[in-house]
């Protein structure tokens, strides 16, 4: 508990406040400025226990290294095969990071609600645009696997 005492004599008062819930609120805040926008068609939908465990969603792991000489329009491509995927429905998280020990190595997570959200994403032009960027040459190797969910949030 933090206390401040102001003024003096019979008019001072006592101010207390609790030093933990300052700071939680203040985390909130912080913490809800670089909260991924949710997708309302999957927060509808998806089923989330009170031990956060979601329905079995599926999900993608991609392994990507990029050639040198192509990371610009990578960057470009895949920013906006994101932005598009986190709007389709069905997609619940779309993420791209970039290897610290290798700055041409990417891996995507992508984590869709069913099949159907799957079957979906594919069809779309921004998925095909990294199917273009592969057949183009601009990756040295590319590697995908699919794995269920289970103790997700």
């Amino acid at each position: 508990r933090l206390h401040s005492t102001t003024g003096t004599g019979q008019g001072s008062s006592i101010v207390t406040m609790n030093l933990t819930s300052l700071l939680l609120a203040a985390a909130s805040v912080a913490v809800s400025a670089f909260a991924p926008v949710s997708n309302t068609s999957t927060a509808t939908t998806r089923n989330v226990s009170s031990t956060s465990l979601c329905a079995m969603p599926i999900c993608i792991v991609v392994e990507a290294e990029i050639k040198e000489d192509r990371m610009d329009d990578f960057l470009t491509m895949i920013e906006a095969n994101a932005v598009g995927s986190r709007a389709e429905p069905g997609c619940i998280r779309f993420d791209v990071l970039q290897s610290n020990d290798q700055a041409n190595r990417f891996f995507f997570y992508e984590v869709y609600e069913d099949a159907d959200a799957i079957a979906h994403h594919k069809e779309q032009p921004h998925y095909a645009a990294w199917g273009a960027f592969k057949e183009s040459g601009g990756t040295i190797s590319s590697v995908s696997k699919k794995a269920d969910g289970k103790f997700m949030t």
